[in-house]
């Protein structure tokens, strides 16, 4: 029963501290909103770097994901180091090479596709209709829509004589259909499009992928890996895609996927290899470091931010004290504990932190998600930082208004009644 009377009283003394604390803070609207601005300065910063953190981390997962968990490529298209921590020049992987790789290749219940980048501005028109800009173009062959775990909505895979012959058809993504035929997938099939200066027929249409850091999937076109040799010529270098199973033996898979290749292009035992066999997780990984060193910048400049936020709201606080002084003093004269002032003035300071670290959150999710609205990851709430911010909020407040409440609180009633 006790205790019950003790609770009673601790909230009735907070609801009379929150009640003064808003007066107050009513009567000085404009100082409010400068102090409020200052600490949420410092939490949009933090919480907006770290949401565009989560989106690029998801976009990552995302982007990789789409090759496939069980999958890893051969490409010149990443920086690669030699034993000495120089940049290693990788070669062109010639058409040639990667066909001599498919055929001799034997690592049990794999499969082995070739890719083609064609161009990466590429504009598609039917009729009167055109895309942006921003059309991208490769160039397949049959096993390409399974390691990409590519799924059609409509129509088919490339046959093989249109694979042989490099016959001008095409499988376009769903944001391209969306464009050119109004979200009318079924009136895409057998359509003739323009890529650039050569027409397409449309074959298949593929599920919507969404977009990445790296490239939006729906704004794909595939080609037959023969016509894009034809069309883009063959100077371009092949990508070799290679599926495993079981993702246990991709580390197993890959070492023998290098063993041959090297062997294709005779590089002598011991000199560094002038290709990258690239694992997708190791890649997301090397990734996910860089992305977490980029997080602990943000939260250095969020703290420092921060750190401006106290002295700003305790330089407020003792202000506020200084035009209090009569008040104080009055308080005091009728019978009010200094524990009481003291209480007063930090709910006061956390009070005003925690409102400015409110508004900091909500600036920091939305700049954060603009990001994820251009990557198509969905909309992301850093749960965590959210806490910890929050947390960071009630300690500003607390920091700064504990030296302002002591100074307070050790007023003399008697001096605090004769300030002017």
């Amino acid at each position: 029963m006790k205790s019950i009377v003790l609770l009673s009283a601790h909230m009735q003394q907070l609801l009379f501290n929150l009640t003064l604390a808003i007066r107050s803070l009513n009567n000085n609207r404009l100082r409010l909103m400068l102090t409020i601005s200052i600490i949420a300065l410092g939490l949009w910063a933090l919480i907006g770097i770290l949401t565009c953190i989560e989106v690029l981390k998801a976009s990552v997962s995302s982007n990789f994901s789409r090759m496939g968990a069980n999958s890893f490529q051969i490409t010149n298209e990443v920086i690669k180091r030699n034993r000495r921590g120089r940049p290693t020049e990788l070669k062109l992987i010639k058409y040639d090479e990667a066909r001599l790789f498919a055929q001799q290749y034997t690592f049990p219940n794999t499969l082995v596709g070739l890719s083609m980048r064609g161009s990466m501005i590429a504009i598609a028109r039917y009729e009167s209709q055109k895309t942006n800009p921003n059309i991208m173009t490769m160039g397949v062959d049959e096993n390409y829509l399974t390691i990409s775990d590519t799924k059609l909505e409509l129509g088919r895979n490339f046959t093989p004589d249109e694979l042989t012959s490099g016959t001008p058809v095409c499988i376009i993504g769903n944001g391209i259909t969306k464009k050119l035929f109004k979200n009318k997938p079924k009136q895409a099939i057998d359509q003739v499009i323009s890529i650039g200066d050569i027409k397409y027929r449309i074959v298949g249409v593929a599920a919507t992928k969404g977009g990445s850091m790296i490239m939006n999937a729906d704004n794909l076109v595939l080609i037959p890996l023969q016509n894009a040799r034809n069309t883009y010529g063959n100077r371009r270098s092949l990508v070799v895609s290679v599926m495993v199973k079981h993702a246990t033996q991709k580390s197993v898979a890959a070492e023998e996927a290098e063993g041959l290749f090297r062997r294709i292009r005779k590089i002598p035992l011991g000199d560094d290899a002038n290709f990258a066999v690239v694992q997708n997780d190791g890649l997301t990984q090397d990734l996910f470091e860089i992305i977490k060193y980029i997080g602990l910048a943000a939260l250095v400049i969020g703290i420092i931010t921060l750190v401006g936020s106290v002295i700003g709201l305790m330089n407020i606080m003792l202000v506020s004290v200084a035009e209090r002084t009569r008040e104080i003093g009055i308080s005091k004269a009728l019978g009010a504990r200094s524990s009481t002032i003291k209480s007063q003035f930090l709910t006061e300071s956390i009070l005003i932190s925690l409102l400015g670290g409110m508004l900091g959150i909500a600036l920091g999710l939305l700049t954060g998600n603009l990001l994820g609205l251009l990557f198509d990851t969905g909309f992301i709430i850093p749960w965590l930082w959210i806490t910890i911010g929050v947390a960071l909020c009630a300690m500003v407040g607390i920091i700064s208004g504990l030296f302002p409440a002591i100074k307070a609180s050790k007023l003399d009633p008697i001096q605090a009644l004769r300030y002017e």
